[in-house]
């Protein structure tokens, strides 16, 4: 498997899962420039300090894909000066919102229900499948802004792993990095000073048990198998990743050679 270029890392109090994508290869032998592509989980509560060093990564765009119901949860990203945000959800604040004030405030007998026997897994896989079918109008909106002006760029979701993880990867693709490489920079959203923090309702002895964040994992762990759903979507759907590009995102070969001209060495 293709190994990335490590980068230094800052250490951030109140942002999860923050990451340089750059230093990626592709498969024609150039490399994801440092500094203009950035991933991490929501700002909502980043410090003082935290907001100074974003501040000085010069960013162009914040692309933000949380719905309504995450911002209430979280709140509302920091203000960084200069920067633009723009919040283009990725998933309707109403899809699943039963579902997920279960798993905040649900028992043991409630999670077993909804997440056991690999229910839990199945349904990421589904949400990935179905996020790059149906969400190509988002995601075309962001890789048009990055051929355009929008970097440096960082993308975050809630956790920094699942919709800004599908949407770095489908940034990669245009870019034409290794799909192995891709993989690997997703599955670094499973190392534990990135993971996402639980939120459960109830005391650390019944909300927190091994049992249940057993059940809880699959929700909250990066798996290679989610990712593997969503290019299976891409290519069930449009038959390879040019077609997708061109025909899905509407991603013309030129401004895929401004995109890659903008984000690669």
């Amino acid at each position: 498997m293709t190994q990335q270029v490590p980068s230094t890392e800052p250490e951030l109090a109140g942002v999860r899962n923050f990451r340089d994508v750059g230093g990626l290869p592709t498969v024609d032998g150039r490399r994801v420039r440092y500094g203009v592509l950035y991933r991490s989980g929501h700002l909502a509560h980043a410090t003082e300090q935290d907001a100074a060093f974003l501040a000085s990564l010069d960013l162009h765009t914040v692309f933000d894909f949380r719905n309504a119901a995450d911002q209430r949860l979280e709140g509302p990203d920091v203000e960084l000066p200069g920067v633009r945000n723009v919040n283009l959800p990725l998933s309707d604040p109403a899809d699943g919102a039963e579902f997920w004030k279960m798993v905040r405030d649900g028992d043991l007998d409630q999670l077993r229900e909804i997440l056991d026997d690999g229910k839990a897994a199945g349904r990421m896989t589904a949400s990935y499948r179905k996020i790059v079918k149906e969400r190509t109008a988002e995601h075309s909106q962001v890789l048009h802004a990055l051929a355009e002006d929008s970097v440096p760029a960082l993308m975050h979701c809630a956790a920094g792993k699942d919709r800004a993880g599908i949407s770095i990867a489908v940034t990669l693709l245009a870019l034409g990095v290794e799909r192995d490489a891709i993989v690997s920079d997703y599955l670094e959203s499973n190392a534990k000073h990135r993971r996402y923090k639980v939120h459960r309702s109830g005391s650390a002895d019944t909300a927190y048990t091994p049992e249940v964040m057993e059940l809880l994992s699959p929700l909250f762990d990066a798996r290679a198998e989610y990712l593997a759903a969503a290019f299976d979507s891409i290519e069930q759907t449009w038959g390879d990743v040019d077609t997708y590009l061109e025909r899905g995102l509407r991603l013309s070969p030129e401004n895929r050679g401004r995109l890659r001209d903008r984000l690669l060495d």
